[in-house]
């Protein structure tokens, strides 16, 4: 197993993709905390998993990040992993958006990586023996859709401060990586479909739009997940891996229509 014995810290796992990074993380052997502000969903999703534990936090407030990780050297001993997971979504006119609005997405998305990072790695530090951390960012950080100018920049921040992580880091052996998945079979692919003229319809437009034709599940990008947090990818430090079915790849949306070949001759 990948993970064995490892201890394992994911936000935002208490459904979604972060719950499908903690079942694979326990899968392969990891011990699992969940934490997530919703503390009810927290504790039923580490019920569902061998040794892990629920934790309650909002990582907005600096005093329960501390409280995390207490609660993860408390329960465990130590932390060799992390993923940051938790994240706010959202989409608003530009012309729209209002100070708050911006607070409330940076505040999840960005500084509560930044700092809860910062507590792990000094714990991880005083242990003596290197982790991994895994940041879980976006397609929206190499493209963009409009009405998404807070959670692009949050987005786009966490790659890059973590690479600045990353290269303070790698003599004291902790790794920081970022994964930036695409469409994911998680709510927000049902609120999407609720939002489109009929189901049908939305499923043939991304069908269309993502090269190898399906969402991704969430249990995709914990495969991912769990080999940037374990030993076999101990060269890997500073690195953005898009895990989009090709998304970012394609240039334009597909046409409508069948083109004939165009020669070049």
């Amino acid at each position: 197993m990948l993970l064995q014995d490892k201890v394992v810290l994911v936000t935002g796992a208490g459904g979604g993709l972060g719950a499908g990074i903690a079942r694979v993380c326990a899968r392969e052997g990891a011990k699992v905390v969940v934490a997530d502000v919703r503390g009810d969903a927290a504790m039923d999703v580490a019920a569902q998993l061998d040794g892990a534990t629920g934790v309650a936090c909002d990582l907005r407030d600096d005093a329960a990040l501390d409280g995390l990780v207490a609660a993860t050297v408390s329960a465990y001993g130590r932390i060799d992993g992390l993923v940051n997971n938790a994240g706010a979504n959202f989409a608003k006119p530009f012309l729209e958006t209002t100070q708050q609005d911006w607070e409330w997405v940076v505040s999840l998305d960005l500084r509560a990586v930044f700092f809860l990072t910062q507590k792990v790695c000094r714990q991880m530090l005083a242990q003596g023996s290197g982790g991994s951390v895994v940041n879980i960012s976006s397609v929206h950080s190499q493209s963009c859709l409009p009405g998404a100018g807070p959670y692009d920049a949050a987005k786009w921040g966490v790659v890059g401060m973590g690479k600045s992580m990353a290269v303070e880091l790698a003599p004291q052996g902790i790794r920081v990586n970022a994964i930036s998945p695409g469409l994911l079979n998680t709510q927000i692919w049902q609120d999407l479909q609720n939002a489109a003229p009929s189901p049908a319809a939305c499923l043939d437009y991304w069908q269309q739009n993502i090269p190898i034709g399906r969402v991704i599940e969430p249990e995709e990008i914990g495969e991912l997940a769990a080999f940037l947090l374990c030993d076999r990818s101990t060269s890997i430090t500073g690195a953005n891996m898009f895990a989009d079915g090709g998304m970012t790849s394609q240039l334009v949306s597909r046409e409508p229509y069948a083109a004939k070949a165009i020669d070049g001759r």
